[in-house]
C-alpha cells in the first residue's frame, strides 16, 4: 500500500482531465483526495454517506452548508456532517482544497 503522497501530481492530474478533484486514498475506513476549482468554474457535488473535512490549502470563495454560506480562506478546515447539501462556490482564484471522508469516497 502506498504510504506517501505528492499533492503537486494530483493537482496536475486533474488539470489535465475532466474532473476537479482527485481521490488519492479510498479505503473502507477513510478516504482522502484533492478539489481544485477555478473561478466560475461549478461544483456539482452531492451529499455524502460519510462525514467530511474540508482543509483549504489556497483560494477563496464560499461553501455552502445547507442553506449557510461559510467564508473560505486559506488554512480554514470545515466539518459537513453526512447527507448535508454542500458545495463551493464564489472563488475569484484557483481553489485547492484537501478533503477527508470518515469511510470510502462516496
Amino acid at each position: 500500500m502506498k504510504l506517501d503522497f505528492d499533492l503537486a501530481q494530483y493537482v496536475e492530474k486533474i488539470k489535465s482531465s475532466s474532473s476537479y478533484f482527485h481521490t488519492f486514498i479510498n479505503r473502507d475506513s477513510l478516504a482522502a483526495g484533492v478539489l481544485v476549482l477555478q473561478p466560475g468554474e461549478e461544483d456539482t457535488q452531492t451529499p455524502h454517506e460519510s462525514d467530511e473535512v474540508y482543509y483549504v490549502i489556497s483560494g477563496d470563495g464560499f461553501l455552502r452548508i445547507k442553506d449557510k454560506d461559510y467564508v473560505v480562506s486559506k488554512d480554514k478546515l470545515f466539518f459537513v456532517a453526512k447527507g448535508a447539501a454542500h458545495y463551493f462556490h464564489g472563488n475569484t482564484e484557483e481553489l485547492r482544497v484537501l478533503y477527508f471522508f470518515g469511510g470510502p469516497d462516496s
